[in-house]
């Protein structure tokens, strides 16, 4: 089997998939330019998949998608299971959301991306029946410090013991959900701010896990697929990542554990989530936020900027590119 960096040799520095990849995620975010503020998030999701996948069949390598917009049925496009690229390089594992924060981008808010990971062939968990998870994403300093088990507010006293910050100068995210009112409050009563986001919670991870970022912890229930996603910039950047499935009832626990899924409270590590350091994360801003900078128009030429983070070697790196507008809008 082919693996995901046999393409990353010094005699074919063009065939590096990583950036191969961007293209995909810069054309979902440019698409999605004209929904922008305009109320229609199916539109703009449906903008983003087109062009998403038009991209992949360009791409040199042999994808299968572990974690899409849905079951075939639901999905017709990018759906779990779909075989993208072009067939020929690597065999991987695929996860993609062409717009995650799909609300966020029909309200004109900040911290839309698009986002494609990919990490080698059976090495992602299909968490896909089971839709939410419970998540705990910290930078390196939560690496064997913090534990999902434990309650919040003692996660937070070791996280800053570890970082060296007075508690009152720690902030932790989390969505605003009605599910987390409890949550909320004790993180409020253990002394730390909140970070409330009304969607996007793979933004919200990454930027929990990065060196010098405004919040130093990112938890709370939000979708399996994001805490997959999420895993496989963790990996890049280091940082820590522990995640529990949330059944919504007893179907969907018992459908979980049909499909092999531990539903009975079982913490999945970084490595259940996402076998191995052989991981490429790459996402596009489709509006501002602190990860990225959302696509921007300005006359002939449109700018986007990304991010690609690559587990093994540990890097990230951020590519602005310039777009001629008569070619895209």
């Amino acid at each position: 089997m082919v693996s995901l960096t046999a393409d990353m040799s010094p005699l074919h520095p063009d065939r590096n998939l990583a950036l191969e990849l961007v293209r995909a995620t810069e054309a979902a975010a440019i698409r999605a330019v004209p929904f922008i503020g305009r109320g229609d998030k199916l539109a703009a999701d449906g903008a983003a998949v087109d062009a998403m996948r038009a991209f992949f069949n360009t791409v040199n390598f042999d994808g299968t998608i572990v974690i899409g917009e849905g079951e075939k049925d639901e999905a017709p496009m990018l759906f779990n299971g779909e075989k993208v690229g072009n067939g020929r390089g690597p065999q991987c594992d695929v996860a993609v959301d062409p717009i995650d924060g799909t609300s966020l981008t029909a309200a004109g808010r900040q911290n839309a991306l698009s986002v494609i990971a990919v990490s080698d062939r059976g090495s992602m968990l299909d968490a896909s029946t089971v839709f939410y998870m419970d998540k705990l994403v910290t930078g390196p300093a939560g690496v064997g410090v913090v534990d999902i088990r434990l309650p919040i507010g003692e996660n937070i006293r070791l996280l800053a013991k570890a970082l060296g910050k007075p508690i009152d100068e720690m902030v932790v995210s989390v969505l605003n959900r009605p599910r987390h009112e409890q949550l909320i409050a004790e993180i409020r009563e253990a002394g730390a701010g909140t970070r409330l986001m009304s969607d996007g919670d793979v933004a919200g991870g990454i930027n929990a896990a990065r060196h010098n970022a405004r919040t130093d912890m990112c938890v709370g229930i939000g979708g399996s697929p994001e805490g997959i996603v999420t895993a496989c910039a963790i990996k890049a950047l280091g940082g820590h990542i522990q995640g529990v499935l949330w059944p919504r009832n007893d179907d969907e626990k018992q459908k979980g554990a049909d499909h092999g899924l531990k539903t009975d409270g079982h913490v999945y590590e970084a490595d259940e989530l996402v076998t191995g350091q052989n991981t490429i994360f790459v996402a596009t801003g489709v509006t501002d936020g602190q990860l990225v900078a959302g696509v921007r128009r300005e006359g002939d030429f449109i700018y986007s900027e990304s991010v690609v983070l690559r587990g093994r070697s540990g890097t990230l790196r951020r590519i602005v590119s310039e777009h001629l507008t008569s070619k895209w809008l």
